[in-house]
């Protein structure tokens, strides 16, 4: 918004030439992630405070780690400050004439949306279960499947991406498929090992791809900044990939899908890791605040989202590998209860749990858990030049 009303001054006097900086992608990021800290620690004091008024706390479940007795009646639904402190700048720095941008704002919204309604449940009932399963995954792959259907069907998007169009690429035979049913594999050129999928199937791949992340970090948002903190390291690692596949030059020299548009999507991760640097400050060990499914489900979802629009949908699960472990735990997990009627492959799943159980201190779990989130995304980010 601030682009679209302060850029056009710039040339109205000699005094104002400053506001050139605004053209640059780069300082509109960095904006909006100090905004987004602001945002948080300006107004979660008061949030939480007016959380602990409404009686809002967080239900333990029974069958939980007995150390996780004491987190009872904790403020939660702190996703919805999360989400604020991340739509305001966005909104702001952000150019709002750029359909990926509000692409990826509708999706964690709308995502956020459908967990509070899940927390708002389990708060005003007293209901654990919260928000039936099949209501929750409904809802989610309706939303899912038609921003992808928008996405890979058409809409006010760039030409590249809906039409065969030439670039800066090495191989041309590369224009002869639309942007968006390209397929990207890690450490493997495109330009030279083209990879395309039916339109029809991408739509649900996409879909999946947004599902799937977004009750990935919810399930592992069980312990006090463990869900934050690699979901933060994530959103730098994808800020670096939108940044990349946004500038021909750069996506051309490093062999990537260059993605017209997707630069702005930088302003968007930017914003997200402002946000989740400003709630970890509040979420982190002993937690202020949880973020509740309000937080995790949107979270996951923009995650999903911003790996649909860089075009680097495989590479999720190593970005996002922590999650993916924290997911199979717990497939695992039910698959052989069922399979062996009664055992268990750990402890207690998702695999927080096991190591909670087997004596590691809660700091040690979480703090080790985000090491392997950040070596996980410097090894997806050497998929850049790798190839």
């Amino acid at each position: 918004m601030l682009l679209e009303l302060l850029y056009p001054l710039r040339d109205d006097a000699d005094w104002l030439g400053w506001l050139n900086v605004l053209r640059y992608v780069p300082f509109r990021m960095v904006a909006a992630w100090l905004t987004a800290m602001l945002i948080c620690f300006a107004l979660s004091p008061w949030f939480i405070k007016r959380l602990q008024a409404q009686q809002i706390g967080q239900a333990v479940r029974s069958d939980g780690p007995e150390s996780h007795f004491s987190k009872a009646g904790t403020p939660t639904m702190g996703g919805s400050l999360i989400l604020f402190a991340l739509v305001i700048p966005t909104v702001l720095w952000a150019n709002i004439s750029n359909p990926f941008v509000w692409v990826a704002l509708l999706v964690t919204v709308s995502y956020g949306l459908i967990g509070f309604y899940d927390d708002y449940r389990k708060v005003k009932h007293r209901d654990s279960a919260g928000l039936p399963g099949k209501w929750k995954f409904g809802l989610q792959a309706v939303i899912a499947l038609a921003v992808c259907t928008y996405l890979f069907y058409g809409g006010s998007l760039p030409e590249e991406w809906l039409e065969p169009s030439n670039r800066l690429a090495s191989d041309p035979t590369i224009s002869e498929t639309p942007l968006r049913l390209r397929f990207a594999l890690p450490f493997v050129s495109f330009d030279k090992y083209p990879i395309a999928m039916p339109a029809w199937l991408y739509v649900i791949f996409a879909a999946f791809v947004i599902v799937a992340f977004s009750n990935a970090v919810n399930l592992t948002d069980g312990l006090d900044g463990l869900a934050i903190g690699p979901m933060t390291v994530a959103a730098v690692t994808y800020m670096i990939f939108a940044y990349v596949a946004g500038h021909v030059k750069i996506a051309d020299y490093l062999q990537i899908n260059y993605v017209a548009g997707c630069g702005e999507v930088t302003i968007f991760c930017g914003a997200l890791a402002g946000a989740g640097l400003g709630f970890l400050w509040f979420n982190a060990y002993p937690a202020q605040v949880f973020m509740g499914d309000t937080g995790s489900l949107s979270l996951g979802a923009s995650l999903g989202t911003l790996a649909v629009i860089t075009k680097q949908e495989i590479l999720l699960v190593l970005v996002g590998g922590l999650f993916v472990i924290e997911a199979l735990s717990v497939i695992f997990q039910v698959s052989f209860f069922k399979v062996t009627k009664g055992k268990r492959i750990f402890r207690m799943a998702p695999l927080h749990h096991h190591f909670e159980l087997k004596g590691w201190p809660e700091p040690k779990v979480i703090v080790r858990f985000w090491i392997i989130a950040i070596a996980l995304a410097l090894v997806s980010m050497s998929t850049l030049k790798l190839r």
